[in-house]
């Protein structure tokens, strides 16, 4: 509570001018902890959610109903709910998945939701904002386009009986599990239309947060949606590229820091980014991801940011990371 303070304290002084707008782009738990530190600092917060879900109760709905997977939307629309009983209610009651041994089972409140009010509004993003009416949600929740994608990636080593052989698997679910070496992601189909919003929020934003979370399948494909990527690379915000507290077993196993910045690259070499936020404690060699950095235009922040109780970040603590990087590269006072 004293950190919060502090910040908001922070940002109240440093001008009379709005809060920063910021667009953090991501899904899943990544993009929950970036929302959850960055409504603490600013008041006008819009989340790019990717829909290429198709694991668990949204894949079930995905597949039976035809719609966008609605999980990630859910989990970015609880991150904004306020720290207010009814914030934290309504962030518990989405959440809820129901036990059954029947077709209910695993579902989740938040998905059947979302869903309802898709089919009753006819319109994803309008939708979306009534559901954030109602939590009273800090914040915006965007899908990245509005057709259901599905996730295509290169793989070595899928097949652990040929750990040398190079496949194309697909789904996110597997792209996520996968034993093998992910060398390339792919979007199908591979030019999807982007959600005009979410482009429109991206050009208008002072800052963008991409990740932390799962590389392939949740960061990298934000940069495989061709009018979403033209933004990220014409927007005039400021652009950090939070990373991972350590590496996901499976799809990104074995890499180090660096290695996440290279294959981000690799994905979208017209990018360029402003600063590299990374746990202090994460980073074995900071000469290595300085250099790495460099080659984006980057510069390095390392703080404190993850949570003493286990592999998570610390809403509180990456919030006052933020909060110094927006700081450090002159955005304070009135924002544009």
């Amino acid at each position: 509570m004293i950190r919060t303070r502090t910040i908001r304290r922070l940002r109240r002084s440093s001008g009379s001018g709005p809060t920063p707008k910021v667009v953090a782009l991501g899904g899943g738990h990544g993009l929950s902890a970036s929302l959850a530190a960055l409504r603490r600092i600013t008041q006008d917060l819009t989340a790019v959610v990717t829909v290429a879900d198709d694991g668990g109760s949204s894949g079930r709905l995905r597949n039976e109903l035809g719609v966008l997977p609605p999980g990630d939307l859910r989990k970015a629309l609880a991150a904004l709910c306020g720290d207010d009983e009814w914030g934290q209610t309504w962030s518990r009651v989405i959440q809820h998945r129901f036990t059954s041994k029947g077709e209910m089972h695993g579902h989740a409140v938040g998905n059947l939701l979302i869903v309802s009010l898709w089919e009753q509004l006819g319109d994803p993003v309008a939708a979306l904002e009534w559901v954030g009416r109602l939590l009273g949600a800090h914040g915006r929740v965007l899908p990245m386009s509005a057709v259901p994608l599905e996730l295509e990636a290169t793989v070595r080593g899928h097949d652990p009986a040929h750990p040398d052989e190079t496949g194309t698997v697909r789904g996110q679910a597997t792209v996520a599990l996968t034993p093998g070496e992910v060398q390339e992601v792919r979007l199908v189909p591979h030019d999807p239309p982007a959600v005009p919003e979410a482009v429109q929020a991206v050009l208008d934003a002072d800052w963008v947060v991409l990740g932390p979370g799962s590389w392939f399948s949740s960061v990298i494909p934000h940069l495989l949606v061709p009018e979403l990527a033209e933004a990220l690379t014409e927007t005039r915000a400021r652009r950090v590229l939070t990373l991972n507290l350590a590496p996901q077993p499976g799809e990104t196993e074995g890499f180090s820091p660096q290695r996440h910045l290279e294959v981000l690259a690799r994905h979208a070499p017209k990018l360029t980014i402003d600063a590299v936020l990374a746990d202090e404690a994460a980073v074995p060699d900071r000469v290595s991801l300085a250099e790495a950095a460099e080659r984006l235009e980057a510069s390095v922040a390392l703080a404190k940011v993850a949570a003493p109780d286990g592999p998570r970040h610390d809403p509180e603590l990456l919030a006052a990371a933020y909060d110094r990087i927006f700081r450090m590269h002159g955005r304070i006072g009135p924002w544009r």
